[in-house]
């Protein structure tokens, strides 16, 4: 694992970390151009009483208005969780080049797991996706957040 994935993935990481501080649930994302962070987010759907704020749609937003363009071909996502339909749909539109995840996602997961949104070949643009990435650690953060959820 080079060293640009590792120093990006565990920037999501400490994203997720901190929307878990703020009972947020724990997804971390990264938009890099160029080796750097042009976007970052995490979950705020509670914080901002909006359906729409997952992680990936925050850094995308951040990413398209620091680069001047909604168009982010020449940038790659780097999140802890397998994207779900709604932040896979938003990644092939912005013309992401590369998606890099941690934990898959059996449930909502739309970068291979239950859809394959981002590599479907009838859309206008693709995405390659990396699954997988510093797996554990990310899995380890959502456990240890729905756990105490649920205690």
């Amino acid at each position: 694992m080079d060293d640009t994935l590792k120093r990006m993935m565990r920037r999501a990481i400490e994203l997720a970390e901190e929307g878990a501080s703020q009972g947020e649930v724990p997804v971390g994302a990264v938009v890099a151009r160029n080796g750097e962070v042009v976007g970052e987010g995490y979950n705020k759907t509670i914080q901002m009483q909006d359906p729409t704020a997952h992680a990936e749609i925050l850094a995308l937003r951040e990413a398209a208005r620091k680069v001047g363009t909604w168009r982010l071909n020449d940038c790659d996502l780097f999140v802890t969780l397998e994207p779900c339909p709604m932040c896979a749909g938003a990644l092939v539109l912005a013309r992401i080049r590369h998606v890099y995840f941690g934990a898959f996602d059996p449930k909502w997961g739309a970068c291979g797991t239950l859809y394959d949104i981002p590599e479907d070949g009838r859309l206008n643009h693709n995405c390659k996706i990396s699954g997988g990435i510093l797996e554990q650690e990310c899995a380890k953060i959502l456990q240890g957040f729905f756990e105490k959820l649920r205690a």
